[in-house]
């Protein structure tokens, strides 16, 4: 009968070993896959630092031409102030002469309807071809047909400031947009 008992409680034993195998291989099953879920949230951070870097790289080289647009930014304005300062000055100071004297072609009469406004354009030409003789370091004031030119040439300049204002929005969505992807 002791034989039998000791079956017994063996068997009782060997019953709660089995439950808590049982027991042990859901937990284990648990591990793994949480195990496998840490390795995969760990593999997305990993892109996610890497693309981190590849913004922050972006973000310095666009800070770069940032600064380098607004380092444009300000020699432009300060060329159109002293512009502005030319022009201002140009109609009450006469156009430096060279010390030749320049030859022009000469000039068909002018109409009768219009003798004013052929003569203020002309003097407007020669005006803005001596501002441009100034800027360029020309020698010889131009003649009106080559002033135009050398008027567009400054407007050119004066323009450049609107551009390098959009050049600086453009580098700041792309910044703001690197940022925020990221």
């Amino acid at each position: 009968m002791t034989g039998m008992i000791l079956d017994g409680v063996l068997m009782l034993l060997l019953v709660a070993a089995l439950g808590y195998g049982v027991r042990l291989e859901r937990k284990l099953t648990a591990l793994r896959a949480g195990q496998l879920a840490f390795a995969s949230a760990v593999n997305d951070l990993n892109q996610a630092a890497g693309r981190a870097e590849a913004a922050m790289a972006s973000l310095r080289a666009s800070g770069q031409e940032t600064d380098l647009l607004h380092d444009r930014i300000i020699k432009a304005r300060e060329v159109k102030t002293q512009l502005e300062a030319l022009i201002a000055r140009a109609p009450s100071a006469p156009a430096p002469r060279a010390a030749e004297p320049v030859r022009e072609a000469p000039r068909p009469a002018p109409a009768p309807t219009a003798p004013v406004a052929a003569t203020e354009d002309d003097e407007r030409a020669l005006r803005m071809a001596a501002l441009a003789e100034r800027i360029q370091g020309l020698s010889a004031p131009a003649r009106a047909p080559e002033g135009r030119d050398n008027v567009r040439a400054i407007l050119g300049a004066l323009t450049a400031n609107q551009s390098a204002k959009q050049s600086l929005n453009q580098a700041r969505r792309r910044l703001d947009d690197d940022l925020f992807a990221a």
